[in-house]
């Protein structure tokens, strides 16, 4: 069989629609770069950041053309956004960097509390909680979680993850954990376990589908009965996979949770980097102190020559990082692997432990719990909705 061309591939693409059905992606100069490696196939659209959720259609339909051509063995498809010339981000909010300052006590930069300020309960046996979050779906978020969490695990700490994404519960199948758990005296409930870390999530516990037709009030209590009435036994820290997006609900969790602090994961692009500022912005309205950003999918290393290809960009959440002053915790690959292993339930930390990626979650690990223990002389965050 011939080798798989670029040409090829464009061609196909001509058969996609771009948005509104005006056209096609390829003739509207949508298309990125094409980067063709061991039969896969990578590269962006470009779209407008706006309009991102709603053309993830498109972004699928692309995805599908692309594995249906002979000889394709898979293919990463991102959506990007150029800025537009001569418009540049909206500038920081000057106290986005206000936790890494707490002696003491909390301060109130507008969030929502009345009366005394109270510090959240913690939960017995658990050192400290991690938020993993993000602005959007769609940028590796759960992978990451999943990843850092057993990272952590590999580093030497005793471990648990809880998957707070109870519309769209992925833990169960990113650490290959099946069946129910079990419920002993006191509705306590024994988590689930794999791979030496504890783990609990919604996945575990409904069929697929029912959770998403729960109410608001429905999350919170099943979230909070995830976090209190588990037998979750002495942890160093607790990573929890937050839901996508900084909407009400994710709002609410922060709140509730008593965080130690977040990680937010980003994209090298603008779109993601534009939800990446409202990610920040959400655990500095709560008080919650943000421990650094992660960009996923930063570059590309093609497996036949080693090359290094920045076919999505490079460097935003680095240079985004830099800007509003928090720790910038690395850079992961784009790679087959990475997507691969997490939907197989083997992460790579786990699968390939001595391998370049796992070095990297690792050493993202390593700086996120020095921030956590950096903090941990300071007063809690002082939020809490109980």
């Amino acid at each position: 069989m011939a080798e798989l061309s670029r040409e090829q591939v464009v061609e196909a693409l001509k058969g996609v629609r771009g948005p509104d059905l005006d056209g096609n992606i390829v003739d509207l100069g949508m298309l990125s770069d094409v980067f063709i490696s061991d039969g896969k196939v990578y590269f962006s659209i470009n779209v407008p950041a706006e309009r991102a959720q709603e053309l993830e259609p498109l972004r699928q339909a692309a995805e599908r053309t692309v594995k249906a051509l002979p000889g394709v063995k898979g293919a990463v498809v991102s959506l990007t956004a150029e800025r537009k010339q001569g418009s540049s981000p909206p500038p920081p909010r000057p106290q986005a960097a206000a936790p890494a300052h707490h002696h003491g006590h909390a301060h109130n930069h507008g969030a929502p509390q009345s009366g005394a300020q109270r510090v959240k309960a913690g939960v017995p046996g658990i050192e400290a909680i991690i938020a993993v979050a993000s602005g959007k779906g769609g940028v590796g978020k759960s992978t990451t979680a999943v990843n850092l969490a057993l990272a952590m695990k590999a580093n030497g700490l005793r471990v648990g993850i809880l998957d707070a994404d109870v519309y769209g519960p992925s833990m169960p199948r990113l650490l290959g954990i099946s069946g129910r758990p079990q419920q002993i005296e006191n509705r306590i409930i024994v988590p689930m376990e794999n791979y030496g870390i504890k783990a609990m999530s919604m996945g575990f516990l409904v069929d697929e589908g029912t959770a998403m037709i729960w109410r608001g009030p429905m999350v919170q209590s099943a979230l909070m009965q995830m976090l209190r009435e588990v037998a979750w036994g002495d942890l160093d820290v607790l990573v929890v996979d937050m839901p996508p997006g900084t909407g009400d609900a994710q709002l609410t969790m922060a709140q509730q949770v008593p965080l130690s602090g977040a990680v937010i994961v980003s994209t090298p692009q603008d779109l993601a980097l534009i939800d990446a500022r409202k990610g920040l912005n959400m655990f500095n309205k709560v008080e919650v102190p943000v421990l650094g950003i992660v960009e996923n999918m930063s570059y590309f290393i093609a497996p036949d020559t080693g090359n290094r290809y920045d076919i999505f960009g490079h460097g935003g959440a680095k240079a985004e990082a830099e800007k509003i002053g928090v720790p910038f915790l690395g850079e992961v690959p784009l790679t087959i692997s990475i997507r691969e292993t997490s939907d197989a339930g083997t992460p790579v930390v786990v699968s390939e432990p001595d391998g370049p990626q796992a070095r990297i979650y690792r050493d993202i690990a390593t700086k996120a719990w020095e921030q956590v223990k950096a903090r941990s002389g300071r007063a809690a965050p002082a939020i809490v909705f109980e």
